[in-house]
């Protein structure tokens, strides 16, 4: 089955490595990939994502690499903010536009310090599957494979409903095209984004290109350049649990023309990310990486400085953007998985003084938030106390900022912003 042609993007940049295949992969370690029960059908499911049409074009991904290239340069700054992992309930028009309206909102509280043009990065249509510490998780009484995102397997506690199940490949892809369907409609009544071409959504699109069989289908080569996209997202990233230099993700990622994110952790130590650099942009093109560090509020002052004096050593035009959210993450008093809103402020204080101590630009945010009344993480004003998490603890994973405790942190990230 043919994929779609692509149309030619404004100026696309070449694929790397030159003899690159999308399913490279394969002869890797890839890490976080479920144990699908049923091989061939996975690869009818495989061969129907693709003939699919391109969820995002490779002008828009250009567009994106062009901004992320003005972000390097301190002439830009990046806000990407969405929901920690997305369902497959049917999206609906003011949902979506209430996402997209804290991304903008977000984004005009920090333009106006900072005096820039900031990008929308939406953790949307596309953020269906997560890693997991443990291929098991106790739920009540009983042990249960664990839940890896409704791409892969349902959040039921029922043994039957986690078996991984490649037809939610399809779903998740449709579901995609509905948001993104939407995110066009959106556009189209105006919250567009700045200089965005015509046509583009409300917000470029972002997600961790976690399930590689998911992914590779999705690939599409233009045939006057020669380029590959990955045409699930225009930002596609690379997770902590999944960033070795010579593993499968950073294999499947150094050969898209895709601007690409990768998150940094505390174990991570200059030469690992060097290395990393070198895979993912061997030439050095602004706009390429975004490197995403989530070292935690005790470490980020410490640990940050050797990381982004190394990369700017090498010569790497990278984005530097904080995660304050991964790092910073503890189980209540009440059994949920939570975060604290000071917390998350004392990591984006310290990621702006780190970077700043290493001669670097902070370039970005990046949250999990949404803009429902939800209480999920403590802290903020009005303030969201450790036994009011269960009264509206909404996830489908991890804890999100509701939206008046996204708008304090946007408010703290202004005040540092315009001290720069």
């Amino acid at each position: 089955m043919h994929a779609p042609p692509l149309p030619a993007p404004p100026s696309a940049a070449p694929a790397r490595p030159a003899d690159w295949l999308p399913s490279d992969w394969r002869l890797r370690a890839a890490a976080q990939q479920p144990e699908w029960p049923d091989a061939a059908l996975l690869r009818r499911v495989r061969a129907r994502l693709a003939g699919t049409a391109p969820l995002v074009s490779p002008a828009e991904v250009q567009e994106l690499r062009q901004a992320l290239a003005r972000a390097a340069h301190a002439e830009a700054f990046v806000v990407q903010l969405g929901d920690c992992a997305e369902t497959f309930e049917t999206p609906e028009f003011a949902g979506t536009a209430a996402r997209v309206d804290l991304l903008h909102a977000t984004a005009r509280t920090i333009g106006a310090a900072l005096h820039r043009p900031v990008l929308p990065i939406g953790r949307i249509a596309g953020q269906y599957a997560k890693p997991r510490s443990s291929p098991t998780e106790r739920v009540g009484d009983l042990l249960l494979p664990s839940f890896r995102g409704h791409l892969v397997n349902d959040p039921a506690p029922d043994p039957a409903a986690r078996v991984p199940d490649a037809m939610r490949l399809l779903r998740g892809h449709a579901h995609a095209r509905e948001v993104l369907a939407l995110l066009r409609e959106l556009a189209d009544s105006g919250m567009a984004m700045r200089d965005a071409p015509a046509g583009a959504p409300a917000v470029w699109t972002s997600h961790e290109a976690l399930l590689l069989d998911y992914e590779e289908p999705l690939v599409r080569r233009d045939p006057l350049t020669g380029s590959w996209y990955l045409t699930s997202t225009h930002l596609p990233w690379i997770g902590a649990r999944t960033c070795e230099p010579d593993g499968a993700h950073v294999r499947f990622l150094a050969g898209v023309a895709n601007p690409v994110g990768v998150k940094v952790g505390p174990d991570t130590g200059p030469e690992h990310l060097a290395e990393l650099c070198a895979r993912l942009d061997p030439d050095h093109q602004p706009g390429r990486l975004v490197l995403i560090s989530r070292m935690g509020a005790a470490k980020v002052r410490e640990l940050l400085p050797p990381l982004v004096e190394k990369v700017a050593a090498l010569g790497h035009p990278v984005v530097w953007v904080c995660d304050p959210v991964h790092g910073n993450t503890y189980t209540s008093g009440t059994g949920h998985k939570t975060r604290h809103v000071d917390v998350l402020g004392e990591e984006l204080t310290g990621f702006f003084a780190a970077v700043r101590a290493a001669r670097g630009w902070p370039g970005g945010i990046h949250l999990e938030a949404t803009a429902a009344d939800v209480t999920e993480c403590v802290g903020g004003s009005p303030e969201v106390r450790e036994g009011d998490l269960p009264l509206r603890y909404e996830t489908a994973c991890d804890p999100r900022l509701n939206g008046a405790q996204t708008a304090q942190l946007a408010e703290l990230v202004a005040r540092l912003c315009a001290a720069q």
